[in-house]
């Protein structure tokens, strides 16, 4: 096992100073600390053969260069590949009945709406939806039909009383 009491000693000695030439290569101090981090851990690996250089301090700096130059070629490579990459497609506004349906689910309490959201839009059964939600099976079942009946009541009644529950626009 390296001597960790000297390894210590160099940490405590040494770690400011690269904390802040890190800081100076990157301009970031969460990323100079994940740097300096990442060359104390493989000094830590090295140390009984670092604790002979002359130098060691030296060493670490090469170290937190050769990582920040690597993040700067990474961050170079990715903004390359985000330039060439073509913007998504735009998407398609949602249909005025999506509209309808997400106002008519505002309308009703949290329980209910997520459980009509997890029985009909992901397929959970009433048994996985009564796990998840910490609910028995009937509990489950009463939200489903009691939200149907809210849906239901909502969507059945005239477009101006709906335009109205969506916030006063305008729905023909």
């Amino acid at each position: 096992m390296p001597d960790a009491d000297g390894f210590d000693e160099f940490y405590r000695d040494t770690g400011p100073r690269l904390i802040r030439y890190a800081y100076g290569l990157t301009g970031d101090p969460a990323e100079a600390q994940d740097l300096v981090q990442e060359a104390y851990a493989r000094a830590w690996q090295r140390w009984r053969k670092l604790s002979g250089y002359a130098d060691a301090e030296g060493w670490l700096r090469l170290v937190v260069t050769r990582l920040s130059t690597d993040r700067w070629r990474w961050l170079k490579v990715r903004r390359t590949a985000a330039a060439s990459a073509r913007p998504p497609a735009p998407a398609e506004p949602p249909s005025e009945d999506t509209v309808l349906l997400v106002g008519a689910l505002r309308t009703l309490p949290v329980q209910h709406r997520r459980a009509l959201t997890l029985h009909y839009l992901l397929d959970r059964s009433i048994a996985d939806i009564a796990i998840e939600m910490g609910a028995t099976a009937g509990t489950v079942k009463s939200w489903l039909a009691r939200g149907r009946a809210g849906l239901a009541e909502v969507l059945t009644e005239p477009a101006a009383e709906v335009a109205e529950v969506l916030g006063g626009s305008d729905v023909r």
